[in-house]
């Protein structure tokens, strides 16, 4: 008998050179594919002060002017450069994005072991906001409209207000400190989802391990599959529907024949393999759900398949599947914004630096 999935529950831009003390020196730069630019610094010299010995004075202002003229040249002049800031901004917005995305996961994993019991419905949640996805006219999809009040009153999604209300709290605290900008519902919904696997999963490993928290931690760490991720963290800047996608596009999945599940499932790119492995998204009885979809020859093997996986360890084959699959429907017909959350630093002004 299988083991039911559910049942577990900036780097520096310039580099400052040296003065001369060689009177009347200029200061020169050579620059990758131009001329060599002079840049004259003034100065200020006097004789016979301090024991007679001649001292080079460089006032405050002409050293911020031959500075500024410095980075003008560096700027304008070596396209070297421009890549290296350009690669510094990357790195900076990927830091941010990265930053907002581990509050992100942390608020909604808090969310999800205060309440456990949603964790069906999320996963039911994400699967129904993904599935009103049209290839045809490449329209619906992942967009968050399940959250308009006459998409969540649907049949198909009887029962998931409540995790819906869950989303909207969690929402608010997300965004009360988010320097980017709000999440949007799409990006939310999906990653509440993500969350909720690894709940489960961490869950199954406690299990495993007798109950003991800290051992089922050390076992999920070191055997999950959490380094597939990946990408599905990568496609987060998902848009927000400004309206409700058409109705009739997602089955009701409780009273759907397998053929018809077969046919949805086919008709947004996937197949049998993934709806076996898709079976905790379908409703809140998986053994229930596998068992119907066990009596059809071209689902049967790849139930039986993770019903066998979920009782290893490590729970791999079953585990990276999912990810893959839940990654390419939460995906389904949306332009991904790369920049989301991520926002501008305060400029610095130079000339108000002290020397």
């Amino acid at each position: 008998m299988g083991v039911s999935f559910l049942t577990t529950v900036a780097p520096s831009l310039v580099h400052l050179t040296s003065l001369s003390s060689t009177s009347n020196a200029a200061s020169s730069r050579s620059l990758p594919g131009t001329t060599t630019a002079a840049i004259r610094c003034s100065k200020i010299e006097t004789d016979g002060v301090g024991g007679g010995e001649g001292i080079f004075h460089t006032q405050r202002r002409n050293v911020l002017t031959c500075f500024g003229a410095t980075i003008a040249l560096e700027l304008v002049g070596s396209s070297g450069s421009l890549v290296e800031m350009a690669t510094a901004a990357d790195l900076i917005q990927r830091k941010q994005r990265s930053e907002f995305q581990s509050t992100v996961k942390s608020t909604l994993f808090t969310a999800i072991k205060a309440k456990p019991e949603i964790i069906p419905s999320l996963l039911t949640l994400a699967l129904n906001d993904a599935m009103t996805y049209d290839k045809a006219t490449k329209t619906g999809g992942p967009n968050g409209s399940v959250r308009f009040s006459s998409e969540i009153n649907r049949p198909e999604n009887k029962g998931l207000s409540a995790a819906l209300d869950v989303l909207e709290e969690a929402k608010k605290e997300i965004d009360s400190t988010s320097k980017g900008g709000p999440i949007s519902y799409a990006d939310l919904v999906q990653f509440a989802a993500q969350s909720a696997l690894k709940a489960t999963f961490l869950a199954s490993a406690i299990r495993k391990c007798g109950g003991n928290e800290e051992k089922g931690s050390l076992l999920y760490s070191a055997y999950g599959s959490n380094g597939q991720w990946g990408l599905f963290d990568k496609q987060m800047g998902r848009a927000d529907a400004t309206e409700p996608d058409p109705e009739g596009r997602v089955p009701q999945w409780d009273k759907a024949t397998v053929q018809e599940m077969k046919d949805k499932f086919s008709a947004v790119g996937l197949g049998p393999r993934q709806l076996a492995v898709m079976s905790a998204f379908l409703g809140p009885d998986q053994a229930a759900t596998e068992a119907m979809l066990a009596a059809d020859p071209d689902v049967a093997p790849w139930v039986q398949k993770y019903q066998r996986s979920r009782e290893t360890v490590s729970e791999t084959d079953y585990e990276v599947d999912l990810i893959t699959t839940l990654t390419k429907l939460s995906s389904l017909g949306q332009t991904i914004n790369y920049e989301a959350y991520s926002y501008a630093l305060p400029r610095i002004d130079i000339t108000k630096l002290k020397l």
